[in-house]
This record gives C-alpha cells, sequence and structure tokens, in this order.
C-alpha cells in the first residue's frame, strides 16, 4: 500500500466516523444506535453479562490513555471469534477489533484508549457461531483538553527515533493468569497520530499516522489480528493471554497508514 493512498484512506474514514458520530449524538445516548448497523450489521447484539467482563475506571486520571480491561469466556463448546472495543463519543468510536485465533473459549484482553468527552465504553464479543454478546460501562471526562486533538508527549525527532520499537514483557495480575494462559505485555512505539492536532508553531495539522493493523502469531498460530484506529493511545499497549501451543517465538507484525511496516520476534519460555 502506497504511503499517500493510505493516509487518503484512512483520512476518509476517519471523516465518514465523525460525520456519523456529529449527526447521531445530538440526542442523548443515541450515538452507539446511530453506527452500530455499520459495524454489526442487523444482527441483534445480546446482553453480555455473564459472558463479557470489562473494567475501565470511572473517572480516568489521564484521558490520553484510558484503561480498558475485557475478560470473556463461553463454557458451551462454542469460542470467541472477536472481540470489538467502542467508545460511543470519540471521534472514531472502534477503538480497536480484534479477529482471535481458532479455539479460544476465553480470552483476556486490555488496550489504553484515548476519551473525548464523558461517554459509553462497549465490548462486543462474536462467538464462533456468529452471535454477539456486549458488555457497557460509562465512564467520565475530568476535564480539559479533549484526547484527540492533546499534543504528543515527544518531540518529533524523538518520535522519528523510536518509531516501532517495540517491547514484551509479563503481566500477570493476581488471580488472571496461569502457566497454561500467561498474560503478556506489548508495547509499540508510535505516535498513532490522529490527525487533529495543531502544531502551535507551523499552524498546521499534525498528518494522521496511525496503526492501522497489528498480527501476533505464536509459532505459526495466531493469536490475533487486530485493525487499529486514532483512538488507541500514543504509544499503543496491548495486554493479552495466549494458550501455550509449544511454540518458542512470537512474533509481532504491525502497519501503519503511512505504508511501514515494523516486525520483532519475541522468545517464548520453555513450556509455551
Amino acid at each position: 500500500m502506497a504511503g499517500s493512498n493510505g493516509r487518503a484512506g484512512a483520512a476518509a474514514i476517519v471523516a465518514a466516523i465523525i460525520a456519523i458520530t456529529a449527526s447521531t449524538s445530538a440526542i442523548a445516548g443515541s450515538a452507539f444506535d446511530g453506527f452500530k448497523s455499520d459495524i454489526f450489521g442487523p444482527r441483534a447484539i445480546n446482553d453480555g453479562r455473564g459472558i463479557v467482563a470489562i473494567k475501565a475506571p470511572y473517572r480516568p486520571d489521564d484521558v490520553r490513555a484510558v484503561p480498558f480491561e475485557v475478560d470473556a469466556r463461553l463454557s458451551d463448546g462454542r469460542t470467541i471469534r472477536a472481540v470489538t472495543f467502542i467508545v460511543d463519543n470519540n471521534p472514531s468510536p472502534v477503538v480497536a477489533a480484534f479477529k482471535l485465533g481458532p479455539g479460544r473459549e476465553k480470552v483476556a484482553l486490555a488496550i489504553k484508549f484515548r476519551l473525548n468527552q464523558q461517554s459509553d465504553i462497549r465490548a462486543v464479543v462474536e462467538a464462533s457461531d456468529g452471535q454477539l454478546y456486549m458488555t457497557t460501562q460509562l465512564v467520565k471526562f475530568a476535564g480539559g483538553q479533549a484526547a484527540c486533538s492533546a499534543p504528543p508527549s515527544a518531540p518529533p525527532d524523538e518520535i522519528a527515533r523510536n518509531m516501532g520499537k517495540m517491547n514484551l514483557a509479563e503481566a500477570a495480575p493476581a488471580g488472571q493468569a496461569t502457566s497454561v494462559s500467561p498474560r503478556l505485555k506489548l508495547q509499540l512505539s508510535h505516535p498513532n497520530h490522529t490527525g487533529m492536532v495543531l502544531d502551535q508553531q507551523t499552524l498546521l495539522y499534525t498528518p494522521l499516522r496511525m496503526v492501522q493493523q497489528m498480527v501476533v502469531r505464536q509459532g505459526r498460530d495466531v493469536v490475533f489480528d487486530m485493525e487499529g484506529s486514532i483512538g488507541l493511545n500514543e504509544n499503543p499497549i496491548i495486554e493479552f493471554d495466549v494458550a501455550r501451543n509449544g511454540a518458542d517465538e512470537l512474533t509481532v507484525e504491525a502497519m501503519d497508514t503511512d505504508g511501514a511496516r515494523f516486525a520483532r520476534a519475541f522468545p517464548l519460555g520453555p513450556n509455551s
């Protein structure tokens, strides 16, 4: 994909989503109803209680990087096909959409997102039979600058120097990770520019450059294939569990809307 085509396509997507959100947010609580069919079509979305648990701060300390955790489980023989993170009142409501590798009866995922204003947040889980399950939570906005127009935390030369660097570490909250399904934390150095930040020196908007896709594999098996958006935080962090399959390597490939590709392989322990 050529860089100019990628930027133009991503900009068009963002513009369309902004228009949809603006036209549907005038009536309180109507934003999701206005755009859900664009994401999920005419399918019914079931109450996710007992299947999908989400966790996020009610009033976050930093609206530029709000933690959002999802734990989902099916116990009837079906598996989990996909998990979608949604923030209703953001310019790009779909923060990240994960397609999972086969055979996952349970999954733990966590991201950090930008929050532009008070909003309901949602996790929608798709089961292997196509059924959808959703859980919702309200997150308040503490005030200050909207996160999608907030300037990056580092100067351009530092951003360019670190672009694409990755780090993988264990993340094992008590009671959530086991030796069979360890939980890992992946960080990608990338500004995830929203296209909405005004440079105070040039008085020009910093061009959109977002993380478009990230694919994680354990050996040959896909752990997840994520589609990103401007709603992900700067230097995105993703926590995820993996079902051990004997592979000794985890590989990560990320692509952005400028056409850049970043890849790295990480060794896994002997019991992986």
